[in-house]
């Protein structure tokens, strides 16, 4: 009958031997073909035709041969036939290799283009060999970015800045008279413009957040006569930390602005006047929420 293709060959084909210099103490030897399994070749020791498979007395795969013991030079003898062997790779088509042939877990770091970018977000896939982030960031405050090809999620606090608050502003309704020569503490008793965490009262700022505060104050007094000192201080607790001095006449403002660190549990701080007119002066509130005479802070660091 009638074929196609070439003829057959009417010939008989041998198996290629290969004998092994047997080496003290190893298991793995080299093939000289590379094999799919050890059922692609005969093993023989000691002209002894050995069982192949996992357990048994020796595995192969591509160009390695592994015995379950080894052996001894001088005293045992080793070959194998090659019944048969790989002898060429075929490529998968173009597109044909989908997720479901790919192992979890094998495209390793080496194997992703250096310029490889993810066109819209991560949503749980980890690129690059990195360590597996949140599907999405926790909060509209943190976002994702590749940093030298690793992945990290970086909080837009630390970018935009964080909010100043605690923070507080308050004026003072009603004027108040400052005795001569002795630091009084300014009464601000308007109602407050700004105080976000409840922490002034009673003329005091006491946050329940520690840090560095930028805290000011403004004091306007006026009277019958000029005065040769007129002090606005900030005091911490019981101590003045900030203070701006100058000699004016009888109708003068005054602030004094500084950087204070509060504990955020008992630190406090408050607003001094002193004026050395020989009598008293009076304090000028403004009409304008305190606007001559006023005290505030917020929290900066």
């Amino acid at each position: 009958m009638a074929y196609l293709g070439n003829a057959p060959a009417r010939s008989f084909i041998s198996f290629e031997k290969q004998v092994f210099t047997i080496v003290n103490s190893q298991t793995a030897y080299t093939l000289s073909h590379s094999v799919n399994n050890e059922n692609d070749i005969r093993l023989v020791i000691n002209n002894i035709v050995q069982e192949p498979g996992s357990g048994k007395a020796y595995t192969a795969s591509g160009t390695t041969l592994t015995l379950s013991a080894a052996l001894v030079n001088g005293t045992d003898e080793m070959y194998c036939v090659f019944l048969g062997r790989a002898t060429a790779t075929n490529a998968p088509g173009a597109g044909s290799v989908n997720t479901a042939v790919i192992a979890a877990d094998a495209i390793t770091e080496a194997k992703i283009a250096d310029d490889a970018v993810e066109s819209e977000h991560l949503n749980n896939n980890v690129i690059s060999g990195q360590t597996e982030l949140a599907a999405e960031p926790a909060d509209t405050d943190e976002f994702l970015v590749s940093d030298a090809g690793t992945i990290k999620r970086i909080d837009y606090s630390y970018i935009k800045g964080s909010t100043s608050t605690p923070a507080f502003h308050v004026g003072q309704a009603t004027g108040q008279s400052i005795s001569n020569d002795t630091f009084t503490k300014i009464t601000l008793d308007h109602t407050e413009l700004l105080d976000t965490d409840n922490a002034f009262s009673s003329s005091r700022f006491t946050p329940q957040t520690a840090g560095t505060y930028l805290i000011y104050g403004m004091v306007r007094l006026h009277g019958t006569d000029d005065f040769d000192n007129f002090n606005v201080s900030i005091y911490k607790n019981s101590d003045r930390v900030l203070d701006m001095q100058g000699s004016h006449f009888h109708y003068e403002t005054k602030n004094v602005f500084g950087m204070v660190t509060l504990n955020g549990s008992s630190d406090y701080v408050e607003l001094f006047c002193r004026q050395t007119s020989g009598g008293s002066m009076n304090t000028r509130p403004g009409d304008i929420s305190g606007a001559q005479t006023f005290f505030g802070g917020f929290k900066i660091t």
